[in-house]
């Protein structure tokens, strides 16, 4: 597996420019002889499709929900991060370079962290220009607000509705593109495998989710923009449709997987209740901004509130903890969102914890509704209110939020190179699911922020690169009568009749939620090199017995949710034990990897620069058989590494 990087030579701030330059390019004239699959509607993959559709080239694009606007990028909240500068309080593009690298402890790719944040105004000008109705000061400037790891007021938001209002943005551009016949969409159609011919991305197998047929589709070349893999933990933010598969059938198929073991816990989520729970409820960071969190200093207290015989309002100031104010004063309520999980998880540990289960601590606006009044809150947070209210019964301005971390977000991802193309040539990677840009751990309204920068200004060049350099001559060369394509349908059409013929007793749902409880206890939060390798060999038993006691009901020739959930659930656990794998290799903490054995005397990630400074990407090497780590060096230049203070 070879892991060329392909960054750039020069001055950090001008590879990008430089890059762009030297690129081939494709005659506006020719464009239009070429056909490109992108895989996900959501805003790297809705914001691909629309501009290589508007530069002329034929574009394919597949999502499986019943429309591109239903991604679940829609469900983002708090913001989008940018460097404009508009509060004059010293934001810059290195300072955001700098934040993100920060951020992500020191284990991301400079030259694509740089460029990520080079981008980062174009696209708040991109946005605006699509209609995206961001929130404005009086005067009519747009308005800006701080978010987790920053110093600085740099997130660009829509309400609480950000994520939303970006993708009917990006859906906007790409229904003038469907309009125009530029682009074929294809809802519900799921992608089940990666065609190749002679080493490259020329196609892919899908199944109509409605039709139950299987079908192939030829082009010059694919992208995949299909989000992360939180949902390997059962429980998380994402929607329940999220899933793997596309990214693990290409890994499959040769494609590097990078980090896996870089998750995401977010610490401002509504906690779990009860054991029927499908889905997590993420309540925006941009929360807290404004409410302050805090535990019972006493486990007593926090015990009659369990029970509920105890307000919580009637805590006096001396007897609360403020435990993130406490141990991080400079960033206080907004330091990274790895680090104040873990604040939360030990407060928990150590019996604090507030809600039924136990697993709780507060998230209070009581302080800013004085100090501002009830009218300012509602209006910056107001729909997110609601929904806490509607979801819990309680009304947070009158009794504080419960929150806990939960799964939801990945930073591990395909490996890319600086061109966000594979280690399969031809096959590029957009956002949540590439791995490229946030490193160890994400700063909060940076997903929006990867995700157009990778569709709407990455891919446009870098795929009209490849395709110049494969030349004109190779356009629409491959078609699906290439034996390849026959070969890929027939193992789908296999894979899917061996789950149909299990005739077992156990559904693919109860599987997923083992799975998910053995993922959320030995590789969640924290880490040891025991509880992973117990998890790995429970993972292995869980797979034996999913093979022979799986039950599907239904059969293949029409709707059938329970045949893809199978599907889903086969992949997610093969995955899980390639997450426990890495997690298991990384003898290290940094940012959301926790290992237990390598943490400070203060309880912070204890990173080993010496020999983990990589990215570490794995190859499969086939079914039952171990697969094979190769490193990418992450080499420092334009930043010094440092142990992460947030004091």
């Amino acid at each position: 597996m070879n892991l060329d990087s392909k960054i750039p030579e020069g001055p950090l701030a001008e590879k990008w420019t430089s890059h762009k330059f030297k690129m081939k390019l494709v005659n506006p004239a020719n464009r239009r002889k070429y056909n490109v699959i992108v895989v996900g509607s959501g805003l790297a993959g809705g914001a691909a499709a629309a501009s290589l559709a508007e530069q002329g080239y034929n574009v394919a694009c597949f999502c499986y929900q019943d429309s591109p606007r239903r991604a679940h990028s829609i469900a983002a909240q708090g913001g989008i991060n940018a460097a404009k500068n508009y509060q004059n309080d010293g934001d810059s593009v290195h300072r955001l370079f700098y934040d993100t690298v920060k951020g992500g402890d020191y284990r991301a790719r400079e030259a694509n962290v740089y460029r990520l944040a080079e981008v980062s105004a174009d696209i708040i000008d991109q946005c605006v220009a699509n209609g995206v109705p961001f929130a404005r000061e009086y005067g009519g400037l747009l308005a800006n607000r701080s978010f987790g790891g920053a110093q600085v007021s740099r997130t660009f938001y829509a309400r609480g509705q950000t994520g939303q209002q970006l993708l009917l943005g990006a859906y906007s551009a790409l229904s003038r593109q469907i309009g125009l016949g530029k682009v074929k969409m294809y809802n519900r159609h799921e992608m089940l495998d990666l065609v190749k011919v002679d080493g490259h991305a020329k196609g892919i197998v899908v199944r109509n989710m409605v039709t139950g047929e299987v079908s192939s589709h030829a082009g010059d070349c694919v992208i995949l923009a299909t989000g992360g893999y939180g949902n390997v933990f059962f429980l998380s933010t994402n929607a329940q449709g999220c899933n793997v598969t596309a990214a693990y059938r290409a890994h499959k198929r040769g494609a590097g997987f990078a980090n896996p073991c870089y998750t995401q816990i977010h610490p401002t989520c509504i906690p779990v209740h009860g054991d029927k729970q499908s889905k997590l409820t993420l309540m925006s960071e941009s929360l807290r901004n404004d409410g302050r969190i805090w535990a019972p200093m006493d486990p007593a207290v926090a015990e009659r509130i369990r029970k509920g015989a105890l307000d919580p309002n009637t805590i006096v100031e001396e007897d609360r903890d403020y435990f993130l104010e406490r141990k991080y004063p400079s960033f206080g309520n907004l330091a990274p969102r790895d680090i104040s999980s873990r604040a939360a998880k030990e407060v928990c540990d150590e019996g604090r914890g507030v809600a039924t289960t136990g697993l709780g601590v507060f998230l209070d606006f009581r302080d800013a509704i004085k100090r501002d009044g009830k009218k300012a809150i509602e209006e910056r947070y107001g729909n997110l209110f609601d929904m806490y209210q509607c979801i819990t019964g309680d009304n947070p301005y009158e009794t504080p939020m419960m929150i806990f971390p939960a799964v939801h977000y990945t930073m591990g991802g395909l490996w890319v190179d600086y061109n966000l193309e594979s280690t399969i040539p031809g096959m590029f990677v957009g956002g949540e699911a590439n791995f490229s840009d946030h490193g160890a751990n994400r700063l909060g309204a940076s997903a929006l922020m990867q995700g157009l920068s990778d569709g709407y200004f990455v891919l446009p060049y870098t795929v009209g690169n490849y395709l110049g350099e494969q030349g004109v001559a190779a356009a629409g060369k491959v078609t699906t009568d290439h034996p390849a394509f026959a070969e890929a349908e027939a193992d789908v059409k296999s894979r899917i009749d061996r789950f149909l013929a299990i005739g077992g007793t156990e559904s693919p749902r109860s599987f997923h939620k083992r799975l998910g409880h053995i993922i959320w206890e030995y590789c969640g939060m924290a880490r040891s090199k025991e509880g992973l390798e117990s998890a790995i060999e429970q993972i292995k038993e869980l797979r034996k017995e999913f093979w022979t006691n799986l039950r599907v009901v239904g059969d293949a020739d029409g709707l059938n949710p329970e045949l893809e959930r199978a599907g889903r659930v086969a992949d997610f656990i093969d995955f899980g034990e390639l997450m426990c794998r890495d997690a298991l290799m990384r003898e290290e903490s940094c940012g959301g990897h926790f290992r237990v054995e390598h943490q400070t005397e203060e309880g912070e990630a204890l990173r080993d620069d010496e020999n983990f400074t990589f990215a570490g990407v794995w190859e499969f090497k086939g079914d039952d058989v171990a697969p094979q780590l190769h490193k990418e060096p992450l080499i420092y230049e334009n930043v010094k590494l440092a142990t992460r203070s947030y004091k």
